[in-house]
Protein backbone atom coordinates (compact mmCIF):
# COMPACT_ATOMS: atom_id res chain seq x y z
CA UNK A 1 0.00 0.00 0.00
CA UNK A 2 1.63 3.35 -0.71
CA UNK A 3 1.70 6.71 1.04
CA UNK A 4 -1.22 7.90 -0.94
CA UNK A 5 -3.55 4.98 0.07
CA UNK A 6 -2.54 5.32 3.31
CA UNK A 7 -3.32 8.87 3.88
CA UNK A 8 -6.55 8.68 1.97
CA UNK A 9 -8.18 6.02 3.58
CA UNK A 10 -6.77 7.16 6.83
CA UNK A 11 -7.89 10.59 6.39
CA UNK A 12 -11.50 9.02 5.39
CA UNK A 13 -11.55 6.89 8.60
CA UNK A 14 -10.59 9.59 11.20
CA UNK A 15 -13.24 11.75 9.75
CA UNK A 16 -15.98 9.78 9.83
CA UNK A 17 -15.28 8.72 13.27
CA UNK A 18 -15.21 12.71 13.88
CA UNK A 19 -18.17 12.45 11.87
CA UNK A 20 -20.09 10.05 14.31
CA UNK A 21 -18.89 12.02 17.64
CA UNK A 22 -20.29 15.29 16.19
CA UNK A 23 -23.45 13.67 15.07
CA UNK A 24 -23.62 12.18 18.87
CA UNK A 25 -23.12 15.45 20.78
CA UNK A 26 -25.80 17.84 18.06
CA UNK A 27 -29.07 14.78 19.31
CA UNK A 28 -28.47 16.60 23.06
CA UNK A 29 -31.03 19.21 22.65
CA UNK A 30 -29.38 21.30 25.03
CA UNK A 31 -26.23 21.16 22.65
CA UNK A 32 -28.00 22.30 19.30
CA UNK A 33 -28.84 25.31 21.27
CA UNK A 34 -25.81 26.30 22.99
CA UNK A 35 -24.29 29.05 20.76
CA UNK A 36 -21.28 26.65 19.99
CA UNK A 37 -23.62 24.56 18.04
CA UNK A 38 -23.10 26.68 15.05
CA UNK A 39 -19.14 25.42 15.17
CA UNK A 40 -20.08 21.38 15.34
CA UNK A 41 -22.21 21.68 12.66
CA UNK A 42 -19.15 23.65 10.90
CA UNK A 43 -16.77 20.49 11.80
CA UNK A 44 -19.48 17.94 10.45
CA UNK A 45 -19.87 18.87 7.34
CA UNK A 46 -16.54 19.20 6.76
CA UNK A 47 -15.91 16.12 8.60
CA UNK A 48 -18.06 14.77 5.77
CA UNK A 49 -17.02 16.58 2.78
CA UNK A 50 -13.62 15.39 3.23
CA UNK A 51 -14.43 11.62 4.32
CA UNK A 52 -16.16 11.87 0.88
CA UNK A 53 -13.25 13.34 -1.37
CA UNK A 54 -11.26 10.80 0.61
CA UNK A 55 -12.93 7.80 -1.53
CA UNK A 56 -13.03 9.73 -4.62
CA UNK A 57 -9.32 10.55 -4.68
CA UNK A 58 -8.21 6.79 -3.71
CA UNK A 59 -10.34 5.60 -6.74
CA UNK A 60 -8.76 8.19 -9.47
CA UNK A 61 -6.44 5.82 -10.97
CA UNK A 62 -9.66 4.24 -12.17
CA UNK A 63 -11.03 7.07 -14.30
CA UNK A 64 -9.99 6.56 -17.87
CA UNK A 65 -8.67 3.67 -17.82
CA UNK A 66 -11.62 1.66 -19.37
CA UNK A 67 -15.91 1.40 -19.47
CA UNK A 68 -15.67 0.37 -16.05
CA UNK A 69 -13.20 1.75 -14.07
CA UNK A 70 -14.08 5.29 -15.07
CA UNK A 71 -18.38 4.32 -14.77
CA UNK A 72 -17.24 3.24 -11.20
CA UNK A 73 -15.51 6.57 -10.10
CA UNK A 74 -18.45 8.26 -11.92
CA UNK A 75 -20.72 6.32 -9.29
CA UNK A 76 -18.11 7.46 -6.47
CA UNK A 77 -18.38 11.18 -7.39
CA UNK A 78 -22.17 11.04 -7.36
CA UNK A 79 -22.03 9.55 -4.27
CA UNK A 80 -19.52 12.80 -2.88
CA UNK A 81 -22.18 14.77 -4.80
CA UNK A 82 -25.13 13.51 -3.00
CA UNK A 83 -23.25 13.22 0.45
CA UNK A 84 -22.80 16.87 0.51
CA UNK A 85 -26.40 17.48 -0.57
CA UNK A 86 -27.49 15.20 2.59
CA UNK A 87 -25.68 18.15 4.86
CA UNK A 88 -28.89 19.81 4.90
CA UNK A 89 -31.97 18.15 6.42
CA UNK A 90 -35.16 19.45 4.60
CA UNK A 91 -36.72 17.79 1.94
CA UNK A 92 -35.10 19.55 -1.13
CA UNK A 93 -32.01 18.60 0.06
CA UNK A 94 -33.18 14.95 0.79
CA UNK A 95 -34.44 14.88 -2.41
CA UNK A 96 -31.59 16.33 -4.29
CA UNK A 97 -29.43 13.79 -2.73
CA UNK A 98 -31.59 10.54 -3.44
CA UNK A 99 -31.18 11.81 -7.23
CA UNK A 100 -27.41 12.06 -6.79
CA UNK A 101 -27.29 8.66 -5.75
CA UNK A 102 -29.59 7.08 -7.93
CA UNK A 103 -27.37 8.53 -10.65
CA UNK A 104 -24.30 6.67 -8.67
CA UNK A 105 -26.25 3.76 -8.57
CA UNK A 106 -26.91 3.97 -12.22
CA UNK A 107 -23.44 4.28 -13.02
CA UNK A 108 -22.22 1.57 -11.13
CA UNK A 109 -24.55 -0.71 -12.64
CA UNK A 110 -23.49 0.51 -15.87
CA UNK A 111 -19.83 -0.18 -15.14
CA UNK A 112 -20.40 -3.72 -13.71
CA UNK A 113 -22.56 -4.10 -16.79
CA UNK A 114 -18.88 -3.91 -19.07
CA UNK A 115 -17.56 -6.68 -16.43
CA UNK A 116 -21.25 -9.10 -16.89
CA UNK A 117 -23.89 -8.58 -19.20
CA UNK A 118 -26.75 -7.37 -17.25
CA UNK A 119 -28.72 -10.91 -18.60
CA UNK A 120 -26.67 -13.12 -16.55
CA UNK A 121 -26.51 -11.56 -13.43
CA UNK A 122 -28.90 -13.33 -11.96
CA UNK A 123 -27.30 -16.82 -12.69
CA UNK A 124 -23.70 -15.69 -12.36
CA UNK A 125 -25.01 -13.78 -8.88
CA UNK A 126 -26.70 -17.53 -7.54
CA UNK A 127 -28.25 -17.28 -4.52
CA UNK A 128 -26.46 -14.08 -3.33
CA UNK A 129 -29.05 -12.37 -5.31
CA UNK A 130 -31.99 -13.49 -3.00
CA UNK A 131 -30.33 -11.58 -0.58
CA UNK A 132 -31.02 -7.84 -1.63
CA UNK A 133 -34.26 -8.94 -3.36
CA UNK A 134 -35.46 -10.32 0.52
CA UNK A 135 -34.09 -6.98 2.45
CA UNK A 136 -35.54 -4.82 -0.57
CA UNK A 137 -39.05 -6.13 -0.20
CA UNK A 138 -39.08 -6.35 3.58
CA UNK A 139 -37.66 -2.27 3.70
CA UNK A 140 -40.76 -1.33 1.20
CA UNK A 141 -43.49 -3.17 3.23
CA UNK A 142 -42.17 -1.12 6.37
CA UNK A 143 -41.98 2.05 4.58
CA UNK A 144 -44.67 2.24 2.23
CA UNK A 145 -46.93 3.79 4.80
CA UNK A 146 -44.93 6.62 5.54
CA UNK A 147 -43.15 7.58 2.15
CA UNK A 148 -46.09 9.57 1.10
CA UNK A 149 -44.98 11.62 -1.84
CA UNK A 150 -41.99 10.12 -1.53
CA UNK A 151 -43.11 6.76 -3.07
CA UNK A 152 -42.39 6.85 -6.84
CA UNK A 153 -38.64 8.16 -6.46
CA UNK A 154 -38.24 6.23 -3.01
CA UNK A 155 -39.38 2.93 -5.32
CA UNK A 156 -37.42 3.60 -8.17
CA UNK A 157 -34.33 4.54 -6.01
CA UNK A 158 -34.69 0.68 -4.55
CA UNK A 159 -34.36 -1.11 -7.96
CA UNK A 160 -31.63 1.05 -9.09
CA UNK A 161 -29.27 -0.48 -5.85
CA UNK A 162 -31.30 -3.74 -5.51
CA UNK A 163 -30.13 -4.18 -9.58
CA UNK A 164 -26.32 -2.77 -8.23
CA UNK A 165 -25.87 -5.06 -5.41
CA UNK A 166 -26.86 -8.22 -7.72
CA UNK A 167 -24.14 -7.11 -10.25
CA UNK A 168 -21.50 -6.58 -7.98
CA UNK A 169 -22.48 -9.86 -6.84
CA UNK A 170 -22.36 -11.60 -10.27
CA UNK A 171 -18.88 -9.98 -11.15
CA UNK A 172 -17.32 -10.95 -8.07
CA UNK A 173 -15.49 -13.84 -9.50
CA UNK A 174 -14.53 -11.91 -12.62
CA UNK A 175 -12.14 -9.11 -11.40
CA UNK A 176 -9.50 -9.05 -8.89
CA UNK A 177 -11.16 -7.88 -6.12
CA UNK A 178 -14.74 -8.43 -6.61
CA UNK A 179 -15.23 -10.08 -3.36
CA UNK A 180 -14.22 -6.28 -1.98
CA UNK A 181 -16.45 -4.96 -4.08
CA UNK A 182 -19.55 -7.04 -3.64
CA UNK A 183 -18.97 -6.29 0.44
CA UNK A 184 -18.76 -2.75 -0.36
CA UNK A 185 -22.01 -2.70 -2.32
CA UNK A 186 -23.74 -4.78 0.56
CA UNK A 187 -22.57 -2.18 2.91
CA UNK A 188 -23.65 0.60 0.51
CA UNK A 189 -27.38 -1.07 0.71
CA UNK A 190 -26.91 -1.53 4.22
CA UNK A 191 -26.37 2.31 5.07
CA UNK A 192 -29.35 2.85 2.59
CA UNK A 193 -31.55 1.17 4.94
CA UNK A 194 -30.18 3.46 7.83
CA UNK A 195 -31.08 6.84 5.72
CA UNK A 196 -34.58 4.99 5.15
CA UNK A 197 -35.55 4.12 8.58
CA UNK A 198 -33.74 7.61 9.81
CA UNK A 199 -36.22 9.35 7.48
CA UNK A 200 -39.12 7.57 7.40
CA UNK A 201 -39.52 5.33 10.24
CA UNK A 202 -37.40 6.47 14.02
CA UNK A 203 -35.18 9.00 13.60
CA UNK A 204 -32.50 8.83 16.46
CA UNK A 205 -28.62 8.50 16.80
CA UNK A 206 -28.36 4.73 15.81
CA UNK A 207 -29.13 5.06 12.72
CA UNK A 208 -26.07 7.25 11.82
CA UNK A 209 -23.95 5.28 14.52
CA UNK A 210 -23.95 2.42 12.19
CA UNK A 211 -25.27 3.84 8.74
CA UNK A 212 -22.67 6.24 8.46
CA UNK A 213 -19.44 3.92 8.76
CA UNK A 214 -21.46 1.06 6.70
CA UNK A 215 -21.49 3.85 3.94
CA UNK A 216 -18.18 5.16 4.15
CA UNK A 217 -16.14 1.73 4.39
CA UNK A 218 -18.67 0.64 1.85
CA UNK A 219 -17.45 3.05 -0.67
CA UNK A 220 -13.59 2.79 0.62
CA UNK A 221 -14.34 -0.62 -0.84
CA UNK A 222 -15.61 -0.01 -4.03
CA UNK A 223 -12.63 2.61 -4.44
CA UNK A 224 -10.13 0.30 -3.70
CA UNK A 225 -11.74 -2.64 -5.87
CA UNK A 226 -11.68 -0.86 -9.16
CA UNK A 227 -8.31 0.65 -8.87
Amino acid sequence: MTMYELLTIGSCLTSVANLVWIERQLEDPEVRAHPAARELETKRRLSKILASLAFVMLAIPAFGRDGFGTWMFVGLVAGAVGDAALLGRGARAFMIGLGAFLVGHLAYVVGVAHVVPPAKWLGAAGLGAMLPLLVATFAVRALWPKLGAFRIPVMVYIVAIVAMVVGAYAARDQLAHGTMLAIGATLFFASDLAVARDRFLARDFTNKLWGLPAYYLGQLLIAWAIR
